[in-house]
């Protein structure tokens, strides 16, 4: 995966997340919740892509 299409996914699910944050009415905590969730999600994909993190080593490619 090059840089660029590294930078396209990750504008797209950063507006996918703000469109979640502002147009979906949802309880704060809910809200914070899928937040973080979002961030774990995003640090075991960066590691997994770079090689340094792989969080399904029984998942062979």
């Amino acid at each position: 995966m090059d840089l660029a299409q590294f930078a396209i996914i990750l504008i797209f699910v950063g507006f996918l997340f703000w469109i979640a944050n502002n147009y979906i009415p949802m309880d704060r905590r809910i809200r914070q919740i899928l937040n973080i969730l979002a961030v774990i999600a995003f640090v075991l994909w960066l590691g997994n892509l770079f090689g340094t993190l792989d969080p399904f080593p029984w998942v062979t490619k």
